[in-house]
């Protein structure tokens, strides 16, 4: 499959899935401990690696122990970036997370400078301004009082970046190393399913959370969190398969970067106006033009980082 249509794919899921996570977060578990919901997600994501390897097969004869061990990681990392994920959407809506999550391509070539010894251009300097100044003004539209949360938030979403950025090199560096790509996606889909155990039960307080929201709910908590895991497998297939691919990392991660914060802007808006409770976003006037404003200038700052 073309990986633009893999992106396009994968921008349409993961702006759902934030959505979903904003709507549970708020609406289930009234923007407490939400973290706790990745038990759930940790045992779907297993389950639904036992069942894309009996469908579709596996094969790990031809893998080294390291490359299966390696996978397993990336996948472990990204289960266990939920945690400061989570802690940013009890703080931020959807828009505002969807614009602060936009470190990734910043963080892409601040890692090829650091690990393969690539150069800065001029015009990459300028894109890392852009794109670090649009969080800021979210946070300096807001008010004074909650200015803090937003700078908490921002915190949050750079270390959950961080973690996603590692766990997708890793999957990158590696490549398939004599694997299918659904072998290597089930071995990250594992890894990611131990990891979402990890970060749920990773305190007593979650744990209990979770099982407090389970009886609460009389279960129906579950439906949009298991729709949520079907997305979430979706988006992260998309994600890794097109990374692999395309030309280069930095131009696949490019279009994903420039195409999810203006998805997630509209549809925010849009889902508002038809169900409040899934949207859930500021609609005044300043709200919307300050968001409007950063996904400027995050769209900007990342096309002009791929110009060199």
């Amino acid at each position: 499959m073309n990986w633009l249509i893999l992106m396009a794919i994968n921008v349409v899921s993961d702006s759902t899935r934030i959505f979903i996570d904003n709507y549970v977060t708020d609406y289930y578990f009234k923007g407490k401990e939400s973290v706790s919901s990745k038990i759930f997600y940790g045992y779907a994501g297993l389950f639904f690696a036992l069942l894309i390897g009996v469908i579709f097969g596996v094969n790990f004869s031809n893998a080294t122990v390291s490359t299966i061990m390696l996978l397993i990681l990336a996948g472990f990392i990204s289960g266990i970036a939920g945690i400061p994920y989570y802690r940013a959407l009890e703080l931020e809506d959807s828009t505002s997370i969807g614009i602060f999550l936009q470190f990734a391509p910043v963080l892409y070539l601040i890692m090829g400078w650091f690990l393969l010894g690539e150069k800065f251009s001029p015009l990459q300097l300028v894109s890392f301004v852009l794109i670090l100044v649009a969080p800021l003004v979210i946070v300096f539209t807001a008010r004074k009082r909650s200015r803090h949360l937003k700078v908490k938030a921002i915190m949050y979403a750079l270390l959950y970046v961080i973690a996603y950025v590692v766990s997708a090199l890793i999957f990158v560096l590696e490549g398939l190393n004599g694997l299918d790509i659904i072998s290597a996606l089930v071995l990250v889909q594992i890894g990611k399913g131990l990891g979402n155990l990890a970060a749920g039960y990773g305190r007593v307080r979650w744990r209990k959370r979770f099982y407090t929201v389970l009886r609460k709910t009389k279960f129906r908590v579950i439906h949009p969190m298991f729709l949520n895991s079907i997305i979430g497998i979706v988006a992260d297939f998309c994600y890794r398969y097109a990374l692999i691919i395309a030309p280069s990392v930095a131009l696949a991660s490019a279009v994903s970067d420039t195409a999810e914060p203006i998805f997630i802007f509209f549809t925010g808006i849009i889902l508002t106006l038809i169900s409040p409770k899934v949207g859930r976003e500021k609609l005044n006037k300043k709200a919307i033009l300050a968001h409007m404003f950063a996904t400027i200038l995050v769209v900007a700052g990342v096309v002009l980082m791929q110009i060199t």
